[in-house]
């Protein structure tokens, strides 16, 4: 058994080797069956998200390269051009990958949660596609708890390092109750996503999610309580909105000085906290010079990020040394496993072997025979079976010279053990 982690990340290729590269949720299964069906992957799992993707496979003999050859030719990209971009990890090395992936510590943001929830999702599609088995199952169940006990004992959760969390830091800065006010969300997205999570999460009294699409805005609103609008209901809302966070991927700015002087005079000038999140800009510079908004833009979240950033930087050694023992520990049990076979297979071969002399024994009783003599031929009986076959092959072994095979079998017999006698020199 062999396993592997191969695949791109934000480290290793631009965005647009990225894109190519990516599976999109109806592909999964589709893949995951075509991968072990063309390689020697006896099992499989596919990570895809934005800043990665990686597949997490078990082989009886590492082979790598046809697994690129794959890959290459499902996305249609030359092999080249792959290998490029491509990492692969074997073995040890890929146990503690995909443990430090699932811990954060390999994201573009160190100590992001989100990762954990996508390695899970990937988990549960595999066995949708029926290509996790007893081994990559194991190293996810090892992998999610490594992550957790990261995320218990060390402090690289805390402090959030997401554009999100820091836009809603400063509006915790400039409203000193947050639960009495209204916050007003122009966009869907994941960013949006975050930020509506820990508005909610700090209790502020109403929230309004506006988007392009309502069915898009409702099903975020839906997650914490917020009411949902079209973009065009924009300026209806803004006159109540103490907060205005955006970020959409919109080319023209969304929100004007002229609709925002409006809102102001609607509020009889109480301020309005603004930050602009989105590249291209959402709300147009010159709001920011009118008085009663305070708009930032996500150039001025840069140190508020930093600052959390250096604190999980901190916390991120004691992660990757937790990581590397769970690894450790992970392979000491599989190498345990490995003998399992071979102790079964050993036990049936000695109980079989019992039986028959037990059988021998019980009918010389039944025939008459004297216990004692019947006792005594069942243990020498016994005793010569289980040795004939080690004796045999001791005996081959030396005459071929394997030293190192009589020294491996004296440590397993435990044949030193109690014994006061130095091994021969």
């Amino acid at each position: 058994m062999a396993f592997l982690a191969l695949g791109i990340n934000h480290k290793t290729a631009s965005v647009d080797v990225r894109e190519r590269v990516a599976f999109t949720p109806e592909q999964l299964v589709d893949a995951l069956q075509q991968l072990c069906r063309l390689t020697a992957s006896r099992e499989a799992a596919i990570l895809s998200t934005c800043n990665r993707s990686e597949l997490y496979i078990e082989q009886d003999h590492l082979a790598a390269d046809a697994v690129l050859q794959w890959l290459a030719e499902y996305h249609k990209l030359s092999l080249d051009e792959l290998r490029a971009s491509a990492y692969v990890h074997e073995e040890h090395d890929a146990v503690r990958h995909m443990m430090r992936v699932a811990s954060g510590l390999d994201s573009l943001v160190l100590g992001e949660p989100q990762i954990l929830g996508q390695m899970k999702s990937a988990y549960a599609v595999a066995r949708e596609a029926g290509t996790i088995g007893p081994l990559l199952g194991r190293l996810f169940q090892a992998t999610f708890s490594a992550a957790k006990q990261v995320r218990t004992d060390t402090a690289i959760g805390e402090n959030p390092v997401s554009v999100a969390f820091a836009a809603v830091s400063l509006a915790r800065q400039i409203f000193s109750d947050l639960g009495r006010s209204q916050a007003l969300l122009i966009g869907a997205g994941e960013t949006i996503t975050l930020v509506a999570r820990h508005l909610h999460e700090q209790g502020v009294r109403r929230i309004v999610v506006a988007n392009r699409t309502l069915e898009r805005a409702s099903i975020l609103a839906e997650q914490f309580g917020a009411h949902a609008v079209l973009l065009a209901d924009i300026p209806q809302e803004l006159a109540n909105s103490d907060i205005v966070i955006s970020s959409t991927a919109s080319q023209l700015p969304i929100l004007g000085k002229g609709a925002v002087e409006s809102a102001l005079k609607q509020r009889r000038h109480k301020p309005i906290f603004m930050v602009d999140i989105a590249v291209p800009r959402d709300i147009e510079p010159e709001v920011g010079e009118l008085d009663d908004v305070y708009l930032y833009t996500v150039d001025d979240l840069h140190d508020v990020v930093a600052e959390n950033l250096k604190s999980r930087q901190g916390a991120a050694q004691a992660a990757e040394e937790l990581v590397s023992v769970g690894a450790e520990d992970f392979m000491v049990r599989l190498r345990e496993l490995a003998a399992v076979d071979v102790l079964k297979a050993y036990r049936q071969q000695s109980e079989r072997l019992r039986d028959e002399e037990l059988q021998k024994a019980q009918r010389l009783l039944a025939n008459g025979g004297n216990p004692e003599d019947v006792l005594a031929q069942l243990a020498r009986g016994l005793t010569n079976k289980l040795l004939h076959a080690p004796s045999v092959q001791l005996k081959k072994l030396s005459a071929e010279g394997r030293v190192d095979a009589l020294a491996m079998a004296q440590e397993l017999f435990a044949l030193n053990e109690g014994s006061t006698d130095k091994p021969p020199q």
